[in-house]
């Protein structure tokens, strides 16, 4: 669906150039420096259909420029970058056709019409058949519960509803590809939740192929098995996030309730470190993965001692991701 080799883009900066940096007087207040700044270097990468992928890195990393190259907005400066099997710049048309975009913080819907009106508009724009933009429309007003703000003003929506709206309209014509940049941006807990389900069913049910940027990494851990992460242009890591998580963070962290007090259990095998609260009652064993299995710790502690609760704990993705910018 995706595919992207060796990507770069630059762009030219325009500073102006004052008195106290070798102007001369009023006059070296308008002269003007230009400087290359390169916000994606050989960036590559691809995405097969049907996947979901999370494309995370912190401000000014290049993601929203690699994703405007991918929707046909940028030109690359050089790189090969292929589409759902066009190229983005030169083939706009045809690309818009088979892709869907939502922007967090950019709306594509009318601020003064009804909601309705606003996906009437779409459908007109992207000539889509009246009986299938009906059933998919359909469709999606009843998994994002649009049917109480379908005829009011989008300006009168709350941030939710408005979100829930723009993803309607990125799918009222059938993408292969879905791409969202920032979807859940300021949204509420019952908000985002909802948004994270039906894209969950979108990608499971339809197949509908998902590119997603966010600094919300529990988006990334709920909808995106495989991660790609970009720093200062360039790629950091790509791969599936379990396959990550045993990279940067070997460790887990196994978490026994006991029946009676016991003595800091951190000779077990493959045990690291052991901290312990409630004078023994529940202890903190932490494990590398590379040693022992979470399986084999429980039997040892069950072994030692009567067990009355348990969970592990895998490392939080933002650690991983933290953990991956660090390496850098």
């Amino acid at each position: 669906m995706i595919e992207v080799r060796d990507l770069r883009r630059e762009f030219t900066v325009r500073s102006r150039k004052g008195p106290d940096e070798g102007g001369r007087g009023w006059a070296g207040r308008f002269r003007r420096t230009r400087r290359t700044v390169c916000a994606v270097d050989s960036v590559s990468f691809d995405v097969a259909a049907g996947e979901a992928v999370g494309y995370v890195g912190p401000n000014g990393a290049g993601k929203s420029t690699t994703i405007k190259v991918l929707t046909g907005i940028l030109v690359p400066t050089s790189g090969h970058v292929r589409v759902s099997g066009v190229d983005p710049s030169r083939s706009r048309r045809e690309l818009a056709r088979r892709i869907g975009v939502v922007f967090g913080q950019r709306s594509q819907l009318w601020w003064d019409l009804p909601l309705r009106d606003s996906f009437e508009l779409l459908r007109a724009v992207y000539r889509v058949p009246r009986a299938d933009h009906a059933r998919r429309l359909d469709e999606c007003v009843g998994l994002l519960e649009l049917a109480g703000f379908l005829d009011t003003p989008v300006r009168q929506l709350s941030l939710g509803q408005r979100m829930r709206g723009e993803v309607t309209a990125a799918l009222l014509h059938g993408p292969e590809l879905l791409v969202l940049d920032e979807p859940t941006i300021g949204l509420d807990l019952e908000s985002k939740e909802r948004l994270r389900e039906f894209l969950a069913e979108l990608n499971s049910a339809r197949g509908t192929t998902l590119l997603l940027t966010t600094h919300d990494l529990d988006d990334i851990e709920r909808l995106c098995p495989r991660l790609v992460v970009i720093d200062r242009g360039t790629v950091l890591a790509d791969g599936p996030l379990e396959a990550l998580r045993a990279e940067v963070a070997p460790d887990r962290v196994l978490v026994v309730d006991l029946e009676v007090p016991a003595a800091p259990l951190d000779d077990l095998p493959g045990v690291v470190a052991a901290r312990v609260e409630l004078g023994g009652l529940r202890q903190h064993l932490t494990f590398r993965r590379a040693e022992t299995t979470a399986a084999a710790l429980i039997a040892a502690v069950a072994a030692r001692a009567a067990v009355h609760d348990l969970v592990v704990e895998e490392p939080e993705i933002d650690d991983v991701v933290r953990r991956l910018y660090a390496r850098r």
